[in-house]
């Protein structure tokens, strides 16, 4: 048995045969099989409490179509997802790209094949998730520097600082204070703070 570290999983296939031997394989390869269902609603449902690392959909399923899941399980940013269907024709493939799948595996699969595309499909989304908090670090960074330019505006306009002189005076507040130079700009922005 390979070791795979904690690599949780939800699989969800109608097909019962199907659904046994992909989590017998799952589980002979290590991974963590924590849910496993035959309807795409109830694939939801387990996806959103268990929160699993991985999804692996098929397409067809009673309740809610695989691709259905597969959106909302991109739009909350949940997991990966690999769907895996008997469909290969290209417009069921472009679907699950844009519904957010990250890997796509065509029944009857090999294991040689499945494994490799579990892990880009993880990968995959672990390099989204990181990419998501660069952007919103970027975007508190970018709305901190508005705060504290509008600050440094009020200080210039009311009470007569230079550009340099008004954000000097907010460091120096902040490092006085030991808080981040955009509190200091809230408050001035308020008024609680004025030199």
């Amino acid at each position: 048995m390979n070791e795979v570290v904690s690599i949780r999983v939800v699989v969800a296939e109608d097909e019962a045969i199907i659904r046994l031997d992909l989590t017998e394989t799952l589980q002979e390869e290590g991974y963590d099989v924590v849910g496993e269902t035959g309807r795409g609603d109830q694939a939801l449902e387990l996806i959103r409490s268990l929160r699993p690392d991985l999804a692996i959909l098929d397409v067809k399923m009673p309740g809610m179509d695989g691709l259905e899941v597969a959106r909302h399980i991109a739009d909350e940013k949940i997991c990966g997802v690999l769907v895996l269907t008997a469909f290969s024709q290209r417009e069921i493939v472009e679907q699950a790209r844009d519904a957010g799948a990250l890997a796509y595996l065509v029944k009857p699969y090999q294991k040689s094949d499945l494994i490799p595309a579990i892990e880009v499909a993880i990968g995959r989304f672990r390099e989204l998730q990181t990419l998501s908090g660069h952007v919103d670090a970027l975007g508190e960074q970018l709305e901190a520097r508005k705060i504290i330019d509008r600050a440094k505006g009020r200080l210039i306009d009311e009470f007569g600082y230079k550009e340099q002189d008004a954000f000097a005076f907010i460091q120096r507040t902040a490092m006085k204070e030991r808080s981040r130079m955009r509190d200091v700009a809230e408050k001035i922005l308020s008024g609680e703070v004025v030199p």
